[in-house]
């Protein structure tokens, strides 16, 4: 029985002996196969002994569990490639494309091959809708280029040279900018002032282009004054040959005649000559407080002020509330808004432009 056991206990032994020897067979030749505690699993390029590469993690490489399996290569990495040759890259791609000639647009009408940009692409951009609703403007015959209606689609044009109107309406370029400010009591009517008070250059201070005023307000009166870079519009807005109306409200105290009307519209004799309005009537009236409407073209300096003040009835408080076809609507004080292409195209009409 002993003799038996202890040759169970010797087969036990041999069978770990052999299983010694294959290990150390495996070790003398190709690489035994980590075990799963020992297996790295972060092993791309840069990693080093000391630990894997910083970065990814072993999901990404498919060492983590569940991730595809790949196999390990040690020793080789990919070899990184010199700057020269980067150089040479670059310089034999550029050299591909250089003698290559501009690629021309497919003549699909008339004109195609000449510059400029597509007609319902600047409509577009200046605000007349989509560029499918812009082509139908064209369609129906209501975009005009340099006075003739244009049918066609896809017609080219220069923004900075050719005049284009819709309905009649001159359409603003992305090269001339209009804006309506809603002035504020006690700022200079000047794009700078010496002095160091609030004038109107504090309001366009971001803008990339310098622009002007149309005209001026007096200090202490509100309302519309309107800011463009477009010189010859604002030489014509402001040229008595043009008239443009100017529309103001003023607050005054009473009782005032029945025929207050008349006598501003017949014309005040003011030092410098006589000064008439175009329209007049009254708004509101709060016992001897009224609020009436005076409209005239004239710009000449305090021109309200000194009529109703020369007819016996000083103003309290003076606002612009309409400069042709701009008014000042719900716009608050100190504000300032771009024109739509519609009143641009409404002031260049009143002016001949």
């Amino acid at each position: 029985m002993r003799s038996s056991g202890s040759g169970k206990s010797g087969g036990r032994g041999n069978h770990r002996g052999a299983g010694n020897n294959r290990d150390q067979k495996q070790g003398q030749g190709r690489p035994r196969k980590p075990r799963p505690e020992e297996r790295r699993y972060d092993v791309g390029p840069g990693a080093t002994k000391d630990g894997p590469k910083a970065g990814r993690g072993g999901a990404a490489r498919g060492g983590a569990k569940g991730g595809p399996k790949q196999p390990q290569k040690q020793g080789r990495t990919a070899p990184a490639r010199p700057r020269e040759y980067e150089a040479q890259i670059e310089e034999r791609n550029r050299d591909r494309y250089a003698g290559k000639k501009d690629v021309k647009l497919p003549k699909t009408f008339p004109g195609a091959e000449q510059e400029g940009e597509r007609l319902q692409k600047v409509l577009a951009r200046a605000g007349f809708g989509s560029r499918r609703a812009c082509e139908d403007l064209i369609e129906e015959a209501r975009v005009e280029v340099n006075g003739e209606i244009v049918l066609e689609q896809g017609r080219r044009v220069d923004p900075e040279k050719d005049e284009i109107k819709v309905d009649g309406l001159t359409v603003a370029t992305q090269r001339y900018q209009f804006f309506s400010l809603n002035k504020p009591a006690g700022v200079v009517s000047t794009m700078e002032d010496p002095e160091g008070r609030q004038c109107l250059g504090d309001y366009v201070t971001n803008r990339e282009t310098r622009l002007f005023h149309v005209g001026r307000l007096d200090t202490e009166t509100e309302g519309v004054i309107l800011l463009t870079n477009h010189g010859e519009l604002a030489h014509r807005l402001t040229h008595p040959k043009y008239g443009v109306k100017k529309t103001y409200l003023a607050h005054i105290v009473g009782p005032i005649p029945r025929d207050l009307g008349k006598q501003l519209k017949d014309g005040i004799q003011l030092e410098d000559g006589y000064a008439r309005a175009d329209h007049f009537r009254v708004v509101e009236q709060t016992g001897k407080n009224y609020l009436v409407e005076v409209t005239l073209h004239e710009g000449r300096k305090h021109i309200v002020r000194r009529m109703l003040a020369e007819a016996g009835f000083p103003v309290d408080k003076l606002v612009r509330v309409a400069f042709g076809p701009i008014t000042l609507g719900d716009q608050k004080s100190g504000w300032l808004r771009r024109l739509s292409n519609t009143e641009v195209g409404m002031l260049m009409q009143e002016v001949d432009l």
